[in-house]
């Protein structure tokens, strides 16, 4: 009995030690792979004096949700940061002669130049074309705030897909882990792979796991909407094709429910999505704000009185709203940027005359200036509009340009309130990104595999294993010796 005894525990001990080199190799093999958790065999002692193995994982749960949530700001600060620096590259840069706030200085000048020599016909030409390039600067920026937030919006229906195949990948992961663990086998690899789907979930979309018994998993977005439970939730999106001034994208839905959007009552706070949306229905929309209020404020200052006979109202003089003579309603300038465009009657490319800009009179006789009759030394209405250029007006609170402010002035604050949302976002992603660095130095630390301690175990389960293979060398021979000596 003696004999059986150690040869039935040696036995055990060389399975237990097969098992425990099996899982070393594991880890050595998943050492360089990020999403790869270590995992623990440990001596559970039979009741006959056996040992089983049991695998676990190694792991922090509240660790391993921070990183979540440090992956979703990350990747809202980087969605965001992205489409402003787009942006400002394109029409935020006052350095930029072709920014709104330099062609505006450059007319300005010319305005400038044609005053101080009312009869040269050049500077008022040149002054004109100054008009032209200003009103085109303006248009192609309001071009290009549409094209930013059509790519914003493209992202976002490109984030919805990737949302609802990654939710099926994760039912079919949870499955397999409540599965294995419910028939008492190594659910660790199916706890891996579904903790991969979760980080790439939450990249798109801020995430909250919830645990359940039988290794069963939920989700719910930050906001609260749930996302999976038994089975995953609908995530839809109406994408918009073409985005003009004015144009509202659609929202994203969680089973029916908005989480994005003013009317969203749990809208979300973190991921790809989040930041994609603050671009498309934020930043971009109050910038082309901003721009519509500088093309109705240059409508405004340039604009025609009549002069004869039974006042008719003014009417738009050098700069018009899509050609027309009306002037903008003060509560409706929605899209004024990407109309805006110089009076045909001035223009000579369009049989116009630049004389009109010295003498007025671009809606017919009766708004020309009275002053200038014939006298082509006349520069007092030129003086007049750079006065009406410079004057400080009324502006906007919302705009976050203050609250008055000369149309130069007004032009250089909202190239500089973009330049400061674009730090603003590039400071908040850098931060995010470190702390994210941090959170997954953190969770490797916990949850990673130690190519130096996986070696030192792996030499000290050898030893064992061949401690173990000499007792029953051992044992083999003494019952070799008990059946010659009964023979």
């Amino acid at each position: 009995m003696g004999l059986t005894l150690a040869l039935n525990t040696a036995r055990a001990s060389l399975l237990a030690n097969s098992n425990q080199i099996a899982v070393s190799a594991r880890n050595v093999a998943g050492a360089n792979d990020p999403g790869y958790s270590r995992k623990i065999a440990t001596l559970v002692a039979g009741s006959t004096g056996g040992a089983t193995v049991t695998i676990t994982r190694a792991g922090d749960p509240a660790l391993y949700a921070r990183t979540l949530n440090a992956s979703s700001d990350a990747a809202r600060g980087d969605a965001l940061l992205t489409g402003l620096t787009k942006l400002a590259q394109t029409v935020g840069d006052t350095d930029d002669p072709t920014a709104p706030a330099a062609r505006l200085t450059t007319f300005q000048a010319a305005l400038q130049a044609a005053a101080n020599q009312p009869d040269n016909a050049q500077l008022a030409r040149d002054a004109v074309e100054s008009a032209k390039a200003l009103a085109g600067s303006l248009s192609q920026a309001a071009d290009a705030i549409h094209a930013a937030r059509a790519e914003a919006d493209a992202g976002i229906a490109a984030s919805v897909s990737r949302i609802n195949d990654l939710l099926v990948r994760f039912d079919a992961a949870n499955r397999a882990v409540t599965k294995t663990t419910a028939l008492g086998g190594d659910a660790t690899d199916a706890l891996d792979d579904r903790d991969r789907i979760l980080t790439a979930l939450s990249q798109e979309i801020g995430v909250h796991a919830v645990a359940r018994e039988g290794g069963d998993m939920a989700l719910y977005t930050d906001g609260g909407v749930t996302l999976f439970e038994r089975g995953p939730r609908a995530v839809t999106f109406s994408a918009t094709s073409v985005f003009a001034a004015g144009t509202v994208g659609g929202g994203v839905r969680i089973d029916g429910v908005p989480v994005t959007g003013a009317t969203s009552p749990m809208p979300l706070n973190s991921g790809r999505i989040a930041g994609l949306v603050a671009l498309r229905d934020g930043a971009a929309v109050q910038y082309e704000a901003q721009l519509d209020a500088l093309a109705g404020g240059l409508i405004d200052a340039f604009a025609e009185s009549d002069a004869v006979g039974l006042d008719s109202g003014p009417r738009a003089g050098l700069f018009t709203a899509g050609g027309s003579g009306i002037l903008p309603p003060a509560a409706g300038r929605t899209g004024l940027a990407a109309s805006i465009s110089v009076n045909a009657a001035v223009d000579p490319a369009r049989g116009g005359s630049v004389a009109l800009l010295r003498s007025g009179g671009m809606n017919g006789s009766d708004y020309a200036d009275p002053a200038a009759g014939g006298d082509a030394a006349y520069a007092g209405r030129l003086r007049g509009l750079l006065t009406a250029l410079t004057a400080a007006r009324p502006v906007d609170p919302a705009l976050g340009l203050g609250t008055s402010a000369g149309l130069p002035d007004l032009a250089t604050s909202s190239a500089g309130w973009l330049e400061a949302q674009r730090k603003d976002a590039s400071t908040e992603a850098s931060y995010q990104k470190t702390l994210l660095t941090r959170a997954n130095e953190a969770l490797s630390n916990v949850a990673g595999v130690n190519g130096d301690d996986e070696t030192a175990l792996a030499l000290q389960l050898e030893r064992s294993y061949s401690a173990s293979a000499k007792l029953i060398s051992v044992v083999n021979d003494l019952l070799k010796t008990l059946l010659d000596a009964v023979r």
